[in-house]
């Protein structure tokens, strides 16, 4: 006979592992890093003409972004490409 209580542990087990399995893993946002073209990882990322300064446009999700440095307070600068196709800075840690 087979106790039935393992039998139950087993299925909770198993149904958990196949539901790990199949939860798809989360985009991993990183900073940028110095001379390299990033993807942006963000929604949407504000690009602004200071550190906190004005917004100037919004990089989206996809759209590039030419990292040059410095950073400061958070943010890095660089150039944004696409539509906005400026100069300026944005929020650094939201590329992939």
């Amino acid at each position: 006979m087979v106790n039935r209580s393992i039998i139950r542990a087993s299925a909770v087990l198993l149904v958990g592992a196949i539901a790990a399995a199949t939860v798809p893993a989360a985009a991993h946002a990183a900073n940028g890093t110095i001379g390299q073209r990033e993807t942006v990882c963000a929604n949407d990322l504000f690009v602004r003409t200071d550190p906190n300064g004005a917004w100037m446009g919004t990089l989206y999700r996809g759209q590039t972004f030419l990292v040059e440095g410095p950073r400061s307070g958070g943010y890095v600068y660089g150039f944004a490409y696409g539509h906005i196709n400026r100069r300026g800075w944005v929020q650094d840690g939201w590329f992939c």
